[in-house]
């Protein structure tokens, strides 16, 4: 048997179904052999019954055998049944076997989800081929008596696998089967339709369609690591591909995005349905039928075309989607498909009803994700905006992004509606939200290429030339407000010049701030936070102040630093070491490489920097405030890092070693991007009055500040002020430097050797 199946793996032209078929007929063959050879070929009474996976011929590379020994009351079953199961464990195979009589089989079944399934799927593979039916039969029958019982378990058993797996097309490393949109989706569709109708006659093609994309997924992933998951894991995903002819790991990704996001739309509305039918009539019919535009009729918690519905309205279908949306209803299903059936020619420009019913649809929130998605599926939203049709489900590049870039976009908009009290024009803040990444769909600067996007849409959509190239103006500056707030000094004047220069006007600056937000918030979790919302406050209002006055005078003042009790301190000499929450005071004699030091000892202790000010006094006198994070507690063990700092500042510890030491011990065993990050470092002299701001971007990796620090010291550079952050699979670190002298870096031989030194530093 480990022979075949041996072959079967190295066979590269069997793929998916058509593999896991074969595998399938190769077990059946060898447990067909194994039972005959157990009865002496009398097997009267006694069947082999495939459950599951298994029986449905899906049995992919990892998956357990799922056999059954059905017998009639034999008194040697026991004994056969050893006689099976024990070549099957010393091949080291994967087996799920249970020895039971029909009668039995059918009483756990009646009270058991997973039993109750495995049956509705089970076939005959040998023996006695009058026993299966009994069983096979008797299976479909209880199933269906108890349909409204079985239909809500398995309806609230699909939401919670939903909740514990995430979702199939937006997590950067999928669980093609559990995950949302993923093969146990299908499956369950499946158990529902064998209960009750609950697929309409243009759902099972596609859907049977998109269950191959993932399991050609999932059979060359088990193929690929010889393991049982099912956890499409980043360093596997590039051999999949080439496994599946795909050009690369982004077009594989694309495909189970487009596939997943197809399969969690078409369960969502089955399912919607199902629930709806549990009701009852009687709960139904509480629910009144009324007209909710032209056409349009709202009922059940459904907008479906009336039979005065214009089919030649270019907008009916936007009309529909708003209606649906404002109600916090979905498109019923055929409605929906006769909307896609049709799809008249849309003018050029939109007239001002059609722009407003677009804004009305995007200004409900989280309420118009479900609605477009509909439209999208159907191709009526790619119809309205055929600018959208080049990143709907393009993947995103690392794990700093939890969806997919047009998913990304509608959850931008949900987050800009729930901000649009903030700004003078709501109706810009979410067309802007939808529009701010469309330009990823392109080559070159997405910001750029978005701007221009931009403006083509804004245009066609019907808004005055203002508001055209306010929109132009927003995608391109959407990444500016976060930009600056977290990698430059907002204390320095000409921090705030030139944001004020770049943004304009107030009304601008409002909408460039809460577009920040909800992109922040769309794009995952480590994106938005108290520090980073607080630097983004903070800026804004610095930036409106010199927009209104001239002047930064009237910005709100910032934390002292350094603080007078912190001068008395550093007057009174000696050294001085602090942690308090999250920040680190450190106070000594000034000598050169004593920043690297101290960075480096965070690094030996796992602590983050997000940012450190540095100041001198004439008395050869430094004192330096760290603000960290700790990613294992609250706050960090001061204690012990306090102790290694003043060994490390006394010259009493191999910073360097320990910390390659910690690089090497705790080094991710994976990637977090597909794509790698490219080192990079640039210069700018005009960031600031008084130093040169040194932007450092590179892989995230443990010990990459104190490499840099290192460098920095090696050129006795004085670091006056930095900033850190940490976008997934990057580093994005800032540095306000001087020579020795108190000057900028101007001279472009020493920059060009700073460069060099940094990039060898974190490539090493």
């Amino acid at each position: 048997m480990l022979a075949e199946r041996s072959a079967l793996l190295a066979d590269a032209a069997a793929r998916g179904s058509a593999w896991c078929r074969a595998h399938s007929d190769l077990v059946d063959v060898w447990l067909s052999e194994l039972l005959e050879k157990a009865t002496l070929r009398e097997t009267t009474g006694l069947a082999l019954v495939a459950t599951g996976g298994y029986g449905r011929s899906e049995l992919a590379p990892g998956s357990d055998i799922d056999v059954m020994l059905l017998h009639d009351s034999r008194a040697d079953v026991a004994s056969i049944a050893e006689a099976i199961w024990y070549p099957i464990w010393e091949e080291g195979l994967h087996l799920g076997h249970s020895v039971s009589t029909p009668k039995e089989a059918l009483r756990l079944a009646s009270d058991d989800l997973d039993t109750a399934t495995a049956l509705l799927d089970a076939r005959h593979i040998a023996g006695d081929a009058e026993l299966t039916p009994r069983l096979v039969d008797g299976a479909r029958s209880a199933w269906e008596r108890r349909s409204r019982h079985w239909l809500a378990e398995l309806g609230n058993r699909v939401a919670i696998r939903h909740t514990l797996a995430g979702e199939v097309a937006f997590l950067i490393e999928p669980d093609l089967k559990e995950g949302r949109g993923g093969l146990r989706d299908v499956h369950s569709l499946r158990w529902a339709e064998a209960a009750h109708r609950v697929l309409l006659e243009f759902d099972a093609p596609s859907l049977a369609a998109w269950e191959a994309v993932l399991l050609d997924a999932r059979v060359e992933l088990q193929r690929q690591t010889g393991r049982s998951g099912n956890v499409l894991a980043l360093q596997e995903q590039p051999g999949v591909a080439a496994a599946l002819g795909d050009p690369d790991a982004d077009a594989l990704m694309a495909r189970i995005a487009e596939a997943a996001r197809s399969v969690a739309w078409t369960s969502d509305d089955a399912w919607r349905r199902i629930a709806t039918a549990l009701r009852g009539p009687i709960a139904r019919r509480v629910d009144r039928t009324r007209e909710v535009g032209p056409g349009i009729v709202l009922a059940g918690g459904e907008v479906s075309l009336g039979p005065t519905a214009a089919l030649d309205d270019p907008f009916l279908a936007l009309r529909t989607a708003a209606a649906a949306a404002v109600h916090d209803a979905a498109i019923e299903r055929r409605s929906l498909e006769a909307l896609a059936s049709v799809q008249p020619a849309v003018p050029d420009p939109w007239p001002d009803e059609a722009r407003t019913l677009f804004v009305d649809l995007l200004l409900a929130g989280q309420r118009a994700i479900p609605v477009i998605e509909a439209l999208d599926q159907r191709g009526l939203w790619g119809h309205l905006l055929p600018e959208w049709i080049p990143v709907r489900a393009l993947p995103p590049h690392n794990i700093y992004h939890r969806f997919t870039v047009d998913r990304h976009l509608l959850e931008t908009v949900a987050n800009a509606a729930g901000l649009a009290d903030r700004v003078d024009r709501p109706d810009l803040l979410v067309v802007a939200a939808l529009l701010h990444d469309l330009g990823k769909g392109s080559k070159g600067d997405h910001s750029s290429a978005g701007a221009t996007i931009a403006r083509q849409i804004a245009s066609r959509l019907g808004f005055a030339g203002r508001d055209v190239e306010t929109l132009a103006l927003l995608v391109e500056l959407h990444l500016l407000i976060p930009q600056v707030a977290t990698r430059r000094d907002l204390d320095d004047p000409v921090t705030i010049r030139r944001v004020a220069e770049q943004v304009g006007t107030v009304e601008r600056l409002r909408l460039l701030a809460a577009l920040c937000e909800a992109d922040s918030l769309a794009t995952g979790a480590s994106a938005w936070g108290p520090w980073k919302a607080g630097l983004v406050q903070r800026l804004t209002e610095c930036v409106i102040d010199y927009l209104e006055s001239g002047e930064t005078s009237g910005c709100p003042p910032p934390a002292p630093f350094p603080t007078q009790a912190q001068l008395d301190r550093l007057a009174s000499g000696g050294q001085h070491i602090e942690g308090r929450g999250n920040v680190l005071t450190v106070i000594y004699d000034d000598r050169p490489g004593m920043f690297s030091r101290v960075t480096g000892v965070l690094a030996m202790h796992g602590l983050d920097v997000l940012s450190a000010s540095a100041y001198s006094s004439n008395a050869g006198r430094a004192l330096e405030e760290y603000r960290v994070h700790d990613p294992m507690r609250d706050e960090p063990r001061w204690e012990r890092v306090v102790a290694d700092l003043k060994l490390a500042l006394d010259g009493k510890l191999a910073i360097h070693a320990r910390v390659m030491e910690r690089a090497r011990t705790y080094a991710r065993s994976a990637p977090r991007s597909r794509h790698p990050v490219v080192p990079s470092v640039t210069f700018e002299n005009q960031a600031s009055d008084g130093a040169t701001v040194i932007d450092v971007r590179a892989a995230d990796a443990i010990g990459t500040l104190y490499r840099i620090t290192r460098t920095l010291a090696e050129f006795d550079l004085d670091i006056r002020f930095a900033k850190v952050q940490t976008l997934g699979s990057e580093a994005v670190d800032a540095f306000y430097v001087r020579d020795r002298f108190g000057d900028k870096v101007t001279e472009q031989a020493r920059l060009a050797e700073i460069e060099r030194a940094i990039l060898h530093a974190i490539e090493d």
